[in-house]
């Protein structure tokens, strides 16, 4: 929202890690206790450790004076000094002689280290390698136990390979069965379906040949074909086929979740299975709409900027509550408000706004109040929220409790009076028209990017984060939320929603997420678009989704299918072409109510009025 340039808006906060401690230095790691050297060496009396290199004597040599050494520690030693090392007396190579009684004993001590950390096999392999006194007979024994021991071995060795081969087996088997009871399943649905279609489709036909005074059913298949060949239905056949998969899951889903309810009605009020089914009607419903459109088309365009402020980047655009005017604010520390009819039906590529308020701060977002048309509420870097009356162009309240940049504001639509603001200081308040401060204040741990009020309630909040979560709160106890929304793998820089219980949210991390929060659970995940740092804007109808891109690109997506439903590309002036256009991002976004028309704008300040089309 907003930025520096003309092509680069300001980054979407992310949660920054906090130093090791207050002096900004790693701490150092706890000191861990030392073990001992090792079992074997603890119990070892030092006579058996040599003094030059502390370690079992090896080759054991005795000197004249009566201290014992490696041979080689020794040796090594006599040829730099003449003297012992324990007692310094005279010492050469002819006063060393070998000491087979220290050799011995260390034999026998390494024997007994063996047999109490070595295990059987290790035992008797150490005792046979030492050369040990047994008969040709008790090796064949030994022999013929070993086999006996192996042939066990490996047939139980097999048994346990063919159990976990069966039982893999046995899984498969039951996954597949499940697999093909719920493709059977699915297969009854489909036909029962087909049928109620076919149906459907008999009765409409019949219903239209009564209404032109035809008499039967001669030119059903004529009609059909002909309907079937127009350029129309091609064209959403196509659009059915490129996005076959995400349908199949979409309808099927739809109709497990309806199949539950059908029982029960038809249990409590005996319903006809033969019936249109609710899943099937939703169904149609998400078919319909999703079909329609295929591309947007450009209404209209006009340029944002003036000569005076060459920052152009619209941070926010919004319909007021009757769709007839439409407000812009961004780094031009201007809103800007313009009558929606001129701007279609008088095109221009710059248009005069009818109303233009000036501000002391560069701003991030804008609210309409959607009971009182002339108050519009705004939020801007300096933390301000302030509350405008369009028609004085007077600042109605000004909020200064912020201690960082505010990015996000928005109206109650249950109360007029109220509103709520988040900011970079990692606080939420709620504030009243009617109060001069804050009524309401939530302490978060990181920064706050986007906020929204519940359309059908005045107490829910949600609340996009740079901890990469959406929370979820009622204002009537903020001690904790009522559940925070897990997923984004980076800051959440949108949230909105499309009804009571359908929430949406935008990440930079190039998704946008749709939640219950009703049930507490993820709808579906929308890809397609590019979003890793900028502010690109979302908003929301009662079917659509809509969301810029950092290519430049506008992408609206159907609410039942993650993949996009359309989208256009954002073309840059022919006399700035020595400009990289490649960092030019859409910034903002807005549908018209319910309707397919959009309001859509760019880094570089190019506004245009878009409309889905077939």
């Amino acid at each position: 929202m907003g930025g520096e340039s003309t092509s680069m808006g300001a980054l979407v906060p992310i949660v920054k890690s906090e130093p090791e401690n207050s002096s900004g230095e790693a701490q150092p790691m706890p000191s861990i206790p030392m073990e001992e050297k090792g079992q074997g060496v603890e119990e070892l009396d030092k006579d058996v450790l040599c003094p030059i290199c502390m370690q079992i004597i090896k080759d054991a040599f005795l000197t004249a004076c009566g201290h014992s050494f490696c041979y080689m520690c020794i040796v090594t030693h006599l040829q730099n000094k003449s003297n012992c090392p324990c007692c310094s007396h005279h010492l050469t190579t002819n006063h060393l002689f070998p000491n087979f009684l220290l050799n011995k004993l260390l034999m026998k001590t390494s024997a007994r280290q063996i047999a109490k950390t070595a295990n059987p096999l290790e035992q008797l392999r150490h005792t046979l390698e030492q050369g040990c006194d047994a008969s040709v007979k008790e090796l064949e024994s030994l022999l013929s136990l070993l086999a006996e021991k192996k042939s066990k071995m490996e047939q139980e060795e097999a048994e346990t390979n063919l159990q976990i081969l069966f039982d893999f087996l046995q899984c498969l088997k039951k996954k597949k069965l499940d697999e093909l009871n719920e493709i059977q399943a699915e297969l009854h649905y489909i036909k029962e379906d087909i049928h109620a279609v076919e149906r459907r489709r008999i009765e409409l036909y019949r219903a239209r040949d009564r209404a032109t005074g035809a008499q039967g059913l001669c030119h059903l298949s004529s009609d059909s074909q002909n309907i079937t060949q127009s350029r129309m239905a091609l064209a959403r056949k196509r659009r059915v086929h490129a996005q076959f998969n995400d349908l199949q899951d979409c309808y099927l889903q739809k109709r497990k979740y309806w199949v539950s309810q059908e029982q029960q009605q038809r249990d409590s009020h005996g319903l006809n299975r033969e019936s249109y089914s609710a899943g099937l009607e939703d169904f149609q419903s998400v078919l319909s709409t999703f079909t329609r459109y295929s591309r947007l088309r450009v209404v209209a365009e006009l340029r944002h900027g003036d000569i005076f402020h060459s920052a152009n980047i619209v941070s926010s655009i919004e319909f007021d509550r009757d769709d007839e005017l439409f407000a812009t604010a961004g780094v031009s520390r201007r809103i800007k408000v313009f009558e929606f009819s001129s701007v279609v039906n008088e095109p221009a590529d710059v248009q005069c706004p009818v109303v233009e308020m000036s501000t002391r701060s560069k701003l991030s977002c804008l609210s309409w109040n959607k009971y009182t048309k002339n108050h519009i509420a705004s939020s801007d870097y300096e933390g301000i929220v302030t509350v405008w009356d369009v028609t004085t162009r007077q600042s109605v309240m000004e909020y200064e409790e912020h201690e960082k940049r505010a990015w996000s504001v928005d109206f109650s639509r249950t109360d007029p009076s109220m509103l709520v603001s988040g900011s970079d200081d990692c606080k939420v308040k709620v504030w009243c028209t009617k109060q001069e401060a804050s009524v309401l204040n939530i302490d978060m741990k990181a920064n706050i990017c986007s906020v929204k009020y519940n359309p059908g309630s005045g107490i829910h909040v949600a609340v996009g984060s740079a901890d990469h979560h959406i929370h979820y709160y009622d204002l009537r106890n903020t001690s904790q939320p009522l559940h925070i929304f897990s997923g984004h793998r980076k800051a959440v820089s949108y949230v909105k929603f499309l009804s009571n219980n359908e929430l949406a949210s935008a990440s930079t991390d190039s998704t946008l997420r749709l939640w219950d929060v009703k049930e507490n659970v993820p709808l579906r995940t929308f890809r397609g678009h590019a979003n890793e740092k900028n502010f690109v804007g979302l908003t929301v109808n009662s079917e659509y989704i809509a969301c810029g891109s950092e290519t430049n690109e506008v992408f609206v997506y159907h609410k039942a299918i993650s993949k996009p439903a359309a989208w256009h590309r954002f073309s840059s002036d022919t006399d700035e072409a020595d400009e990289d256009t490649g960092s030019y991002f859409i910034s903002a976004v807005c549908w018209k109510s319910d309707s397919p028309t959009m309001l859509t704008a760019n880094s570089q300040g190019t506004i245009k009025v878009l409309v889905l089309a077939p």
